[in-house]
């Protein structure tokens, strides 16, 4: 039989090395086929020489081509030590997963062993308790029936007289019969001894909760938690222990504010919040644990708890602020503060300039101090004198008393041409009311029109008497252009520290008082601060009035950065959270929380007074804080300053500007550069916005420029408080003026006919009658009509004006009743404008 078994071969259609594919509706391609015929490697003979002998090698015909028995026998030899330790590694991997499970196993056994320990003791304990419990029923029982039996009926007496033997065998028998268990009850102590048994064992395997029990719910049935389990043995073993008494309740020192929260008093009592609310529900009061009650309430809450209230105020945070009282050994001798103070360009920065050998004046705008300055001086003789310099304008009054406030000794710098002046009686008033001695240097004694002398009788008005009229009061004629009698003033300052005895603790807590208050655009808050008391040290923790902070950097009157600033030395201070206020008191607190909460509680403080200050509390408050808004014009203005004290002193001299009828309104005032928010707030009010000493920025000034608002800007005060006078000016209604040009007497009234009616016939007895003017009619001296002229004729012409002695004819307009004798007066109105003084 051939190969094919009589088929024909298999070949291709399309002839040889092509291929015809078939495609629908009868379209065939024919595609040529690329054939490629297999490599058959041949071994070499030497190779199957070689090969043909090593049985470990396997058959050379089957091997690789290109690979040698060398190469052959390495591979073998690397698969063999792979072998062996996959081997290796496997029975490493068994040992170790079985000890892994022994160990397992046996912390699993150790753990069962535990609790059927503890679950046995436990049993124990409750089958322990179970046999005393029956045997004192069992003991009741057998006193009862003693009772019962030591009663003597008829027959166990007739027996007992009768035959006593008898007697004692009966008793015997009952005896015996009661501390035998009847079958039944033995039946009965069987089954609940089993029952027992099989909760305990339910209870013992209960704790184990299997997957399918978690999953199918214990077949219908509630499954106790592992932590319920747990609850149920710490419970029996704390009773088997003796341990169940009930603890003795804590009685607490509760604080309660003058409101608190029902959760807060809930944590303060440690006791449930819903217990506290079910209390507040019994006393009718439906609150959640979030709403705030009264003191009083919480009083009952505490007391029905049984713990003890302490009231407590709000003030009270303040009282982490300490106030040491330094003991005499502890105190050292500090540098004098010195505040310069007097009239407006009396030489105050001057006469400082001259004592510090500097230029102090040249750096102010429109050659005034218009901020309270700090410095220290180091005299010849190496003493160190701390110098205020304030204000003399008018409208710096807070500043003055500030600086007198917190000094030592006042310098009164009196000019010797211009003599007392308004701002010099204050700062002596200031002075005297602050309680401070006073030098009096009186300046510019180097003009040809000096009088000292005329400064000193002067001084006498005031109660100021100098020692060359027998006074307590130095007097030292100076002159700070050519430095006359500058020794003999620092001399005078240090012979007045000396007699004062200055002395404070450094080693203590910093207090200082706020001299001065920026906000600086690269610093932030920056406040100039004179320490009082204690040492100032970087890194220190403090509340300034409503604001707080850290001292990041401390800046001394040089511009140099200081570790630490001890008593009577001013330094900038950088770290603040906020601007203060100036005048405020700087103290030092432990922590930064301490400080918070203080500043948060002054800040609430502060701002619920300002409430209760600008609000009516009554209707007719209300009704008259309106119609008194009604009736006054307002000019509303946004104040921006570049230092806390300028903003200060140009509120006060805005409150100054105005009457009964117009008043300047400040809107918002502060410290800090113009920003976009002050531009919305003076457009919604239509006010202008003022800058002193600082500008706008970008933002701002473009939104000013969108929203027409306006920006002015000020370096000196004189020339705000004057434009904006000016401008209140502006809202007073112009004074009307009545000029008297002319009266008339009526002769006679003729009637016209044509719709003219009534006409008088009148001599001009005064002045001039014009037909433009404003007439009254008087009858009698009595003014029965006021209104104006329908027509003014002489003869037959309409003219404009009469004069006197000369005949002419009125009608009025609107008016008839006009009868022969009345005089008419003719006035003119002129209107005058009105200036604030």
């Amino acid at each position: 039989m051939s190969d094919t078994d009589g088929k024909k071969p298999l070949g291709l259609r399309g002839g040889p090395g092509s291929v015809k594919q078939s495609f629908s509706h009868g379209r065939t391609k024919s595609v040529v086929v690329e054939t490629k015929r297999k490599r058959v490697v041949v071994p070499k003979a030497g190779a199957a020489k070689t090969g043909g002998g090593s049985p470990r090698l396997g058959d050379p015909s089957k091997r690789p081509a290109g690979i040698s028995d060398t190469e052959m026998e390495r591979r073998m030899k690397a698969l063999a030590f792979a072998k062996k330790n996959e081997a290796a590694e496997a029975e490493r991997r068994a040992a170790e997963d079985k000890s892994r499970e022994e160990e397992r196993k046996r912390k699993h056994a150790e753990i069962e062993a535990k609790e059927r320990e503890e679950q046995e003791r436990i049993e124990a304990i409750k089958l322990k308790e179970i046999e005393e419990e029956r045997a004192k029923a069992a003991a009741d029982e057998a006193k009862k029936r003693d009772a019962a039996a030591s009663k003597p009926t008829p027959k166990a007496s007739e027996a007992q007289v009768d035959d006593p033997a008898a007697a004692q065998a009966a008793a015997q028998k009952a005896t015996d019969q009661r501390s035998r268990p009847t079958p039944v009850k033995r039946e009965n102590d069987d089954a609940n001894r089993n029952n027992r048994n099989k909760q305990a064992d339910d209870s013992r395997r209960s704790g184990k909760l299997t997957l399918n029990q978690a999953l199918s719910g214990g077949d219908g049935k509630r499954v106790r938690s592992m932590a319920s389990m747990k609850r149920k043995q710490d419970r029996m073993r704390q009773k088997a222990m003796g341990n169940n008494e009930p603890r003795e309740k804590v009685v607490r020192d509760v604080q309660v504010p003058e409101s608190i929260v029902v959760s807060e008093l809930a944590n303060r009592m440690a006791e449930r919040v819903a217990d506290v609310v079910k209390s507040l529900m019994k006393m009718g009061m439906m609150v959640t644990q979030n709403q705030a009650i009264d003191a009083d309430t919480a009083e009952l809450i505490v007391e029905e708890f049984g713990h003890r209230i302490q009231r407590v105020s709000d003030a009270d945070v303040e009282d982490v602020i300490q106030q040491i009282v330094d003991k005499e050994e502890e105190l050292q001798p500090r540098p004098p503060v010195v505040t310069i103070m007097g009239h407006v360009d009396h030489g105050k920065t001057s006469l400082l300039d001259a004592i510090r050998k500097t230029s102090v004046t040249t750096g102010e705008a429109g050659g005034i101090t218009q901020h309270i300055g700090a410095y220290q001086v180091t005299t010849e003789s190496g003493a160190l004198l701390s110098f205020l310099d304030t204000p003399g304008h008018a409208a710096f009054t807070s500043m003055r008393s500030r600086g007198a406030q917190v000094t030592d000794i006042v310098i009164l710098v009196v000019a010797a041409d211009d003599s007392v002046m308004p701002q010099t009686i204050e700062a002596i008033a200031h002075a005297k009311a602050a309680g401070v001695p006073m030098i009096v240097a009186i300046n510019k004694c180097d003009k040809p029109g000096a009088d000292a002398q005329k400064v000193r009788a002067e001084l006498l008005q005031h109660e100021v008497v100098v020692e060359e009229f027998s006074g307590d009061v130095q007097d030292i004629e100076v002159s700070a252009i050519t430095g006359q009698g500058l020794d003999s003033l620092l001399e005078a300052i240090a012979l007045q520290a000396e007699i004062l005895e200055l002395k404070a603790n450094p080693n203590r807590a910093a207090q200082g008082a706020v001299i001065e208050a920026q906000l600086d655009v690269g610093r932030g808050p920056v406040a100039t601060v004179l320490i009082q008391k204690g040492t100032l040290k970087r890194g220190d923790i403090f509340v300034v009035g409503e604001q707080w902070g850290k001292v990041r950097a401390l800046v001394n009157d040089q511009g140099e950065r200081v570790d630490e600033a001890g008593p009577s030395v001013p330094v900038e201070v950088l770290g603040l959270n906020g601007t203060p206020e100036a005048g405020d008191v700087l103290n030092v607190v432990d922590t930064d929380s301490q400080a918070r909460e203080i500043a948060e509680y002054r800040a609430h403080a502060a701002k619920e007074k300002r409430a209760t200050a600008g609000a009516a509390t009554t209707l007719d408050q209300l009704l008259a804080q309106a119609k008194a808004n009604e009736s006054v014009a307002e000019l509303p203005i946004l104040v921006k300053a570049d230092v806390q004290g300028s903003a200060e002193a140009i509120i006060q001299a805005m409150e100054k500007i105005g009457n009964d009828e117009v008043r300047v309104r400040v809107l918002h005032y502060g410290v800090g550069a113009i920003t976009e928010t002050d531009i919305g707030l003076a457009e919604a009010s239509g006010a202008p916005v003022i800058g002193f000493n600082v500008r706008a920025n970008s933002p701002a000034r473009s939104s000013a420029n969108q929203k027409g608002v306006e920006i002015r800007y000020y370096s000196v005060i004189y020339d705000l408080v004057d434009d904006v006078k000016a401008a209140a000016s502006g809202l007073l209604s112009a004074e009307i003026r009545e000029n008297f040009i002319g009266y008339s007497e009526i002769r006679e009234v003729f009637k016209v006919s044509g719709g003219v009616g009534k006409v008088a016939g009148c001599l001009v007895t005064e002045g001039v009658a014009r037909r433009s003017a404003g007439v009254r009619l008087l009858r009698d001296n009595v003014v029965i009509h006021e209104g104006t002229l329908k027509t003014l004729k002489r003869f037959k012409d309409e003219v404009k004006e009469v004069q006197s002695g000369q005949e002419c004819g009125m009608a009025f307009e609107n008016y008839e009743d006009i009868r022969a004798g009345d005089v008419i007066e003719i006035f003119e109105r002129e209107e005058v404008v009105r200036n604030l003084d």
